[in-house]
């Protein structure tokens, strides 16, 4: 599996973002910024961790939203990492639109780059394995083209958008239908045209979604020697997902036991915004 491109949403998705982040910020006006004289001022975009950048759409469609001629200079590329301390970007605006702006472009870039980052260490970690990370639908709300752009900044892989691009079969799915084979074949029958992930919980229902096919076969919460046997028995025919306990200290282990890729759900829920902050004036020396 290689990378996904890092290709950036539809600007209409973006915008819907951004429309809908400022509508519950701004609401009926800014009561604050209607105090400044507005009058063109400009300002910089500070970044205070390490951090993996990411969601420089969002970021330039807020404040363009109340500036349409706002000019926004970028010092750093989606998917940079940047050291403490790195001036990201240089505004020239309005200052009541610099302001306005300021608390919802900060949100986007924050949480976003937050993904990327943690993506980041986590693809670090299997580097050289040839397995890949993945993230899941475990999202917030209303943010799930965001964050898995962001996935994709740093480094990582989508898993499916959601319900409706990837049939992925389950135990609930499997016991519903009476059989993993059976789950299969009505799979197969009714949405012949995508993707089928299996999830098997023991060995034995993983010879027999070898057996029936699928595009992935899901190894949930399998113990070491499980996992190890589960490659052995796959022996490459169908690629392997490991999910479920998964954390940072045991990644590697796991990736060198021969799986194809990993899903992790915390990259996306467990979000650990970057520090940064946009102040009027000019950038210190």
């Amino acid at each position: 599996m290689s990378p996904a491109p890092l290709t950036p949403p539809a600007p209409a998705q973006v915008q819907a973002d951004v429309a809908r982040a400022l509508a519950e910020d701004i609401g009926s006006g800014d009561v604050t910024a209607a105090l400044l004289p507005d009058r063109p001022d400009s300002a910089y975009l500070l970044c205070k961790q390490d951090a993996v950048i990411a969601g420089r759409p969002w970021f330039d469609a807020t404040h363009q939203a109340l500036d349409p001629d706002v000019r926004i200079e970028w010092r750093v590329a989606e998917g940079d990492t940047v050291a403490a301390g790195t001036v990201l970007a240089i505004l020239h605006g309005r200052n009541r639109s610099l302001v306005s702006a300021e608390r919802t472009s900060l949100n986007f870039l924050q949480t976003l780059s937050g993904t990327a980052t943690t993506t980041a260490r986590y693809v670090a970690a299997v580097a050289g394995t040839g397995t890949r990370i993945l993230d899941t639908r475990k999202t917030l709300p209303g943010l799930r083209v965001a964050q898995k752009y962001a996935v994709r900044c740093g480094g990582g892989d989508n898993h499916r958008q959601g319900l409706f691009d990837t049939v992925m079969l389950k135990e609930n799915h499997i016991r519903a239908a009476g059989s993993l084979t059976a789950a299969v074949q009505a799979a197969r029958a009714q949405w012949p045209q995508l993707p089928l992930v299996v999830e098997v919980e023991d060995l034995d229902q993983l010879r027999e979604a070898l057996a029936v096919g699928c595009d992935r076969i899901l190894i949930d919460d399998f113990d070491a020697a499980m996992r190890r046997e589960a490659v052995r028995i796959a022996a490459g025919r169908i690629p392997l997902e490991v999910s479920g306990s998964v954390d940072l200290a045991g990644l590697r282990a796991i990736a060198e036991d021969g799986v194809d890729c990993i899903s992790i759900g915390g990259l996306t829920k467990h979000v650990q915004a970057i520090d940064l902050s946009l102040k009027l004036g000019d950038p210190p020396r």
